[in-house]
């Protein structure tokens, strides 16, 4: 399918989601699930325009995606090089493999009482969840890239009479991109679901801490104006990564188209033998 078809195709699918949902929540369908409660798209779009023509709105937007950006470029700078350390070195496998793997399964919203206590102000709590959240898919990701490398490359390297230095930038971070962005895919998804929800806790401000506020004033069109904007501010974060990992990683062999089928040969009829009276 070409570029055009498929995007026409992501368009028609959102615009049927948005059909279904006016038709479910405009006729107060309610079967097992209650869309009468719901707003509709028009009483949404109406808040969107409502809240895009106001300074606070965007003032939320831009305090989200600071947090975001913040704790997520931490977090792809420590889980890179964590995890190439404790892929290379015994020793800080040893050293920090442990501590690493105890609180690797601790969700990072978990965290807020300790960035409460930890951090003299929300701020930095929440970029602190925002880069823990971040963290550890980076950090796993990165590890096992590292370790999937051949060796061959590396010796070949040694060989020429490059140095560790040389081997780390030439063959290691290079060779390892792809599973690395992998993981940046994952944390920064994580790290949204976490921002949002550490904004609703203990924010006083940003897209997470309105949508809460919007909630306990039953604005729920205001709620899914919210909902909208986290879900668009995750998606185009998401697409940067994903479009800075390809240009990175450019040099890698595009896969090869497959082979057409050739068409199958129909059977020739069976005859009949005619045998001699």
């Amino acid at each position: 399918m070409s570029g055009a078809g498929r995007r026409l195709l992501r368009l028609s699918s959102l615009a049927a989601a948005l059909l279904a949902w006016q038709l479910l929540t405009s006729l107060d369908v309610h079967l097992w699930l209650r869309f009468e409660q719901f707003p509709t798209v028009g009483e949404v779009a109406a808040k969107f325009a409502e809240r895009a023509a106001t300074g606070p709105y965007w003032q939320d937007l831009a305090d989200s995606l600071r947090r975001i950006v913040t704790g997520f470029v931490l977090a792809a700078v420590l889980g890179v090089a964590v995890g190439t350390a404790t892929a290379r070195s015994k020793v800080a496998a040893d050293l920090l493999g442990p501590v690493l793997e105890v609180l690797r399964p601790i969700p990072a919203i978990a965290l807020v009482p300790v960035a409460i206590l930890l951090f003299p102000s929300n701020e930095q709590g929440i970029v602190f969840i925002t880069c823990a959240a971040a963290f550890f898919p980076v950090l796993v990701s990165t590890r096992h890239a590292v370790r999937a490398l051949s060796p061959v490359w590396e010796e070949a390297v040694l060989t020429l009479g490059g140095g560790r230095a040389r081997v780390l930038f030439s063959v290691v971070l290079p060779g390892a991109l792809p599973g690395i962005f992998g993981g940046l895919s994952v944390g920064i998804g994580v790290s949204w679901i976490c921002v949002i929800s550490a904004e609703m806790i203990s924010g006083e401000y940003g897209v997470g801490y309105r949508t809460w506020q919007d909630y306990t004033v039953v604005d729920y069109p205001g709620v899914f104006v919210g909902m909208a904007t986290i879900g668009a501010l995750g998606w185009l974060t998401s697409t940067a990564v994903e479009r800075v990992g390809r240009r990175l990683t450019r040099w890698l062999p595009e896969r090869a188209p497959e082979p057409a089928r050739p068409p199958r040969a129909r059977k020739a009829p069976a005859t009949k033998e005619v045998t001699a009276a």
